[in-house]
């Protein structure tokens, strides 16, 4: 008898009622359920789910079954909104064929990367400007499947998976045909960043199926990867100039765009990032490149959203972001023919669209200013601006013998918080003789610091006495007292002031047309690293001792959002030093031009600036610290300080008064410039790796975080 009554239930199972596609996806959404989860839970593909989502498929039994007790348990949890289907179905556009009324609303794609919203479906409808009197923060429904896509192939069909676990057909068989169909039907893309700037291309992530599908080498050869891209007759190449597409001066390369002229404001432009190719440094992006379609598209289209799509490595993506976030020209209406063109002179605030030399003393070595000087010359202090992170230690004391441990303490994005409301120069400089210090001047100052005495200086209103011998000079990277005239950017030279020191520059190069051009820059990536490293579980507000909590671990509670911190912390450092780019080969002979000149970009002066400001910024807290406890560093390295304490913790030594810092001192939070514990070693510890290497001034603070130590020479 239970034989037959099996069998009756398997007949019963065979015809569950499910509820429409849309209120499938609303009952996995609203339980915080992700297409992965559900697809794995049911034993079949992703994009079997997903099709069941978009009402392509319907599920049979046995899944079918266990599929509709999932909905059905959901369902009595989440019952539906007496206005069911106003909830339900998203907005369509009137050439959407009926096979696509379930797919995932715009606001689902672009506003949240990482939410569990899902369909697979093919994209048919051509992009669609916003309406003219649309609300600044309405979704753009060009844009509206999201600003990327990875491509793949499963099961012989290439897949696109979008952002919020959308995954599109795609119909293309060549990469010509690739491209058109991202431009007319995808709608991958991003809004811009600023009023005169221009949308976010679309961008593909190629993985190693799709590129062996449309023609193309899973890895470069030897030659390929050092020339940076493709050889000229590659068969791809010649089918994209048989369909009248363009590739940009690097060519075929990890980081491939593929274009045609721009007419009007139409833009037809597409950006490849291949992986494989190592287009995914990392150092940078630590295993991105090796993670499944759907998790790499969340990854980037995290990133994406939070910072911008991706335009190369995360050193190019923060210079672009400047550019987009402060475009150099905007648009104006031309009377006479009604159309509009670029305005002649430069947005305000920006950097403008031509480069502007940089003063003599910001030049780096083999600038063509410098072509005059004698071939092995050796610029000292007084012909080149040095502005660089610390680098500096100290050996140890009878005090700090005595105590147990080192503890140190690393400020959270130092050189983006050193960004902050910093006045750089916009214009070209302007040479002055004997001038008057201006702190709020931008520029580069030839004047004698080596009178500023650290062993009594000024702390706000009051002078105070401090053992200078154990303190690092905040005027030059490794700490030593200057000894002479030398050429410091602005902050620098404040600093001095502010210590309570006279200061009389014998020259000056100065920016009179200036602004607080990052500004944009800095908001946009600290709320980046704010939002993710608070998905992390890691808030803003948190005590101290919470925040410690918080902090320990929490690249483990979701890997692939840990990889997006490592990638914004990346693209701030990374963006300051392409302010200053070398010549990276290319037959380049000092003297000669090199290719990053030509950009309006090309700013050392900014980049000296920022580092001068976040040095400063260090031995404010550092002077700030000692004067009230009497404690010193007995390392400092970029935007990280150790110190010989007894406690294994921040915690343990930093003045924290009824749960409130020192003023202007270090506090413990995620916030650009506030500190987060780095590591703990024993004093004995840094003793022995100092005997060990003959090194009595190591700089410990490169060996804290885990206490492996490498690459030691003498202490340098």
């Amino acid at each position: 008898m239970s034989e037959l009554f099996d069998a009756v239930d398997a007949l019963l199972a065979s015809r569950a009622t499910l509820p429409p596609p849309a209120e499938r996806k609303r009952l996995r959404a609203a339980h915080g359920l992700t297409i992965d989860e559900v697809a794995t839970a049911l034993k079949v593909r992703r994009a079997t789910m997903s099709g069941w989502e978009s009402g392509k498929t319907e599920p049979r039994p046995p899944e079918r079954d266990a599929y509709a007790r999932l909905l059905e348990k959901l369902a009595e949890l989440y019952p539906a909104p007496v206005d069911d289907t106003a909830v339900a179905a998203p907005a369509q556009d009137v050439a959407m064929p009926v096979a696509l009324t379930d797919a995932p609303t715009p606001a689902a794609e672009v506003r949240a990367p990482d939410a569990p919203v899902a369909a697979r479906t093919t994209s048919t409808t051509r992009k669609k400007a916003p309406p003219a009197n649309a609300p600044a923060d309405m979704p753009d429904p060009r844009f509206e499947n999201g600003p990327l896509a990875v491509v793949d192939v499963e099961d012989g069909q290439v897949l696109a998976y979008c952002t919020g676990g959308l995954v599109l057909d795609v119909p293309a068989k060549s990469v010509p045909a690739l491209v058109d169909w991202t431009l007319t039907e995808a709608k991958l893309g991003a809004p811009k960043l600023s009023g005169p700037g221009k949308p976010a291309d679309p961008l593909l992530v190629l993985t190693e199926a799709a590129l062996e599908r449309y023609g193309l080498p899973v890895s470069l050869t030897e030659e390929e990867r050092l020339a940076g891209r493709l050889p000229e007759g590659h068969k791809v190449l010649k089918q994209l100039v048989r369909a009248d597409w363009r590739l940009t001066k690097r060519g075929f390369g990890p980081w491939a765009r593929i274009y045609r002229p721009a007419k009007g404001s139409e833009r037809q432009c597409v950006q490849l990032c291949i992986p494989s190719w190592q287009a995914l440094d990392t150092r940078h992006w630590g295993a991105a490149g090796r993670l499944p379609p759907a998790e790499l598209a969340r990854v980037l289209g995290t990133y994406a959203s939070r910072v911008m799509t991706p335009r190369g490595s995360t050193a190019v993506t923060g210079l672009e972001l400047m550019t987009a976030l402060n475009p150099p020209t905007y648009a104006v209406r031309d009377e006479a023919s009604g159309t509009f063109r670029q305005a002649d002179e430069k947005n305000p605030g920006s950097l403008g669209a031509d480069p502007v030399d940089c003063a003599p003393c910001e030049a780096p070595d083999g600038h063509p200013l410098l072509v005059d000087l004698p071939r092995f010359h050796i610029r000292g202090p007084g012909e080149k601006l040095f502005e660089e992170a610390y680098d500096w230690a100290r050996p140890f004391t009878d005090a700090d013998y005595q105590r147990r441990h080192l503890v140190g303490l690393d400020v959270n994005m130092a050189f983006a918080a050193g960004a902050n409301g910093l006045v750089v120069g916009l214009g070209a400089p302007t040479h002055v003789q004997a001038p008057v210090f201006d702190p709020k001047l931008p520029g580069s100052w030839l004047v004698d610091l080596s009178h500023v005495d650290l062993s009594r200086v000024k702390a706000g209103k009051e002078w105070v006495e401090l053992d200078g011998s154990l303190l690092p000079s905040p005027f030059t990277p490794k700490g030593e007292r200057p000894t002479g005239p030398a050429w410091y950017a602005t902050p620098t030279v404040a600093y001095a002031v502010e210590l309570g020191y006279d200061v009389a520059p014998i020259e000056a190069y100065v920016r009179h047309d200036n602004g607080r051009y990052l500004d944009g820059w800095y908001k946009r990536l600290r709320d980046a690293y704010l939002a993710t490293m608070a998905d992390l579980g890691v808030g803003a507000d948190l005590a101290p001792a919470d925040f410690l909590t918080a902090m320990d671990g929490y690249r483990s509670r979701d890997p692939e959002l840990a990889i997006v911190v490592s990638a914004i912390k990346a693209t701030v450092k990374g963006g300051l030093g392409k302010l200053r780019e070398r010549p990276r080969g290319e037959g380049w002979k000092p003297g000669q031009p090199w290719r990053a000149l030509s950009r309006p970009t090309w700013r050392p002066d900014i980049r000296a600036a920022v580092i001068a400001r976040t040095r400063i910024n260090l031995h404010r807290k550092i002077v700030k610290h000692a004067a009230f406890t009497g404690q010193y560093p007995v390392a400092v390295l970029s935007d990280c300080v150790v110190y010989a304490v007894d406690g294994e913790s921040p915690i343990d030594f930093l003045p924290y008064r009824q749960g409130k810092p020192l003023p202007g001192g270090f506090k413990l939070g995620i916030n650009p410039g506030l500190v987060k514990h780095e590591g703990t070693q024993s004093v004995l510890w840094g003793e022995g790796v100092r005997e060990q290497f003959d090194a009595p001034e190591l700089n410990l603070a490169r060996y804290i975080k885990d206490g492996t130590v490498t690459n030691v020479d003498n202490g340098e």
